[in-house]
């Protein structure tokens, strides 16, 4: 799949693949690194390495504004942004349509849909004390009940696609390769 120049928002609970998922498309020269805004990775240069224990409502925004930010540079210089959050809520999506919107940028969504029991197995695996089981659950139930392919239509993204991880035994690289990135 081609995904067109534009904002490409990553949708899925925490350790459904996204971020290794980018990781690979980064290394497979798909997509420059400054293309993806991560808000861990901001996160994490406000508040250092510990910065998934940074959790309080000022944090947040700030961090997220600064995503925003971030986006809106790459959009209005014609270039690709990818939004690595977990963006399954509806209001999530709407911040980034809107911004989009501004650009007339097409939304991409990148789905990462799996299975709870996977995210649970996955979430251990990662060592991350910031993301509980019943985190990990409240955002795959959050995902299931609003961010299915006929919503994330109707809410304006422009193509959707379900990334495939190691629930269905593809791999980041594999899944990354499944993807190509326009370059205009």
């Amino acid at each position: 799949m081609v995904i067109p120049t534009g904002l490409v928002v990553l949708v899925g609970p925490p350790a459904s693949g996204k971020t290794a998922f980018v990781r690979e498309l980064v290394a497979q020269g798909k997509l420059a690194p400054e293309a993806v805004v991560s808000s861990d990775e901001i996160r994490a240069e406000f508040f250092g390495v510990e910065a998934a224990d940074v959790a309080s409502d000022r944090a947040d925004a700030r961090v997220f504004d600064e995503r925003d930010r971030r986006i809106t540079v790459r959009l209005a210089g014609g270039r690709i942004a990818v939004a690595e959050s977990t963006n399954v809520t509806s209001q999530a999506r709407a911040r980034l349509a809107a911004i989009a919107a501004r650009f007339g940028a097409p939304v991409t969504v990148l789905r990462f849909p799996q299975d709870e029991a996977d995210l649970l197995r996955q979430n251990e695996e990662r060592g991350r004390g910031d993301v509980s089981a019943a985190d990990v659950r409240a955002y795959a139930a959050t995902m299931t009940r609003g961010a299915h392919g006929a919503q994330l239509r109707a809410e304006g993204a422009a193509f959707v696609y379900d990334v495939p991880g190691r629930g269905q035994g593809v791999t980041p690289t594999e899944a990354a390769r499944r993807f190509a990135f326009s370059t205009s």
